[in-house]
């Protein structure tokens, strides 16, 4: 619960506290980030708004714009090291222009499984307002892995070319059902039985178990765990299952990394 406040509070433009002083930081942390990429042996490139940007891994997917929905996962810190807020996991923002403008437009840099650094003047997230333990005026650090952007595109893709219609969770989980099915329900903590086939978006199947395979719901991918949920036994249907819900940036045998998954499902019983 912390950590969640801290995102919401630090990457978000939201100040804590104001100091009405009009200084202007500008050549302060220039000379800060100057001296900070010379004592870390650095080279980064400048963008015409004054930020620094790393790119260690420019990604493979798609680049998101302001109005995408992404995952990422950060640590953020100042030039003396002091960490400020981090989520090694990933957080998703839903909207990348509702960003600090500095980490908003960073992002623009780097595509699907990307990574870097991204070295932000005080003008381009807090200017002369404090925020934490972030002093007023402050050059702030983000060293960022861009996990995905708007996995929703794939799958609607792939929905309007096959002409089908999916419900769609508060998780970003896509799913039809054929046969609700009439037996007892599972939750996420119940043993199933689940007949299955397992493919890609190009048609790739990756795995299959036409005779039906037992599960423990909780030791599952999330995204399959929650659409076996929404089936009574004797259900059946499809789940499309985006790459945060999946198996995120790893390659997995033949999966690559990044993924959408779609399974054809049958709930068998519920142990």
């Amino acid at each position: 619960m912390k950590k969640l406040c801290m995102v919401f509070t630090v990457i978000f433009f939201t100040a804590c506290s104001s100091d009405d002083s009009p200084k202007d930081y500008t050549e302060e942390n220039e000379q800060e980030i100057q001296a900070y990429i010379a004592e870390n042996n650095l080279v980064a490139e400048s963008s015409s708004s004054g930020l620094y940007y790393i790119i260690d891994n420019p990604g493979t997917g798609i680049t998101p714009t302001g109005t995408d929905r992404v995952k990422v996962a950060y640590t953020g810190y100042l030039t003396d090291g002091t960490i400020f807020d981090e989520n090694t996991e990933g957080a998703i923002f839903s909207y990348v222009n509702n960003l600090i403008s500095g980490f908003a437009e960073g992002l623009k840099y780097f595509n699907e499984g990307g990574s870097g650094k991204l070295i932000i003047p005080a003008h381009l997230a807090y200017g002369r307002n404090s925020n934490g333990i972030i002093p007023a005026g402050s050059v702030i650090i983000f060293d960022i892995e861009l996990i995905y952007v708007n996995y929703d595109t794939e799958i609607q893709n792939y929905l309007l070319d096959n002409d089908l219609t999916a419900q769609k969770s508060a998780s970003g989980l896509y799913y039809t059902i054929d046969e609700e099915g009439e037996g007892e329900q599972p939750t996420l903590t119940d043993n199933v039985n689940v007949s299955y086939k397992g493919y890609l978006t190009d048609g790739t199947v990756f795995d299959e178990n036409v005779a039906g395979a037992n599960f423990n719901l909780g030791n599952l991918i999330p995204g399959f765990s929650e659409g076996i949920t929404y089936f009574k036994e004797g259900g059946s249907g499809t789940l499309f299952i985006p790459a945060d819900l999946g198996y995120g940036n790893s390659a997995v045998d033949i999966i690559p990394g990044g993924s959408v998954i779609i399974f054809d499902v049958e709930l068998i019983s519920v142990n």
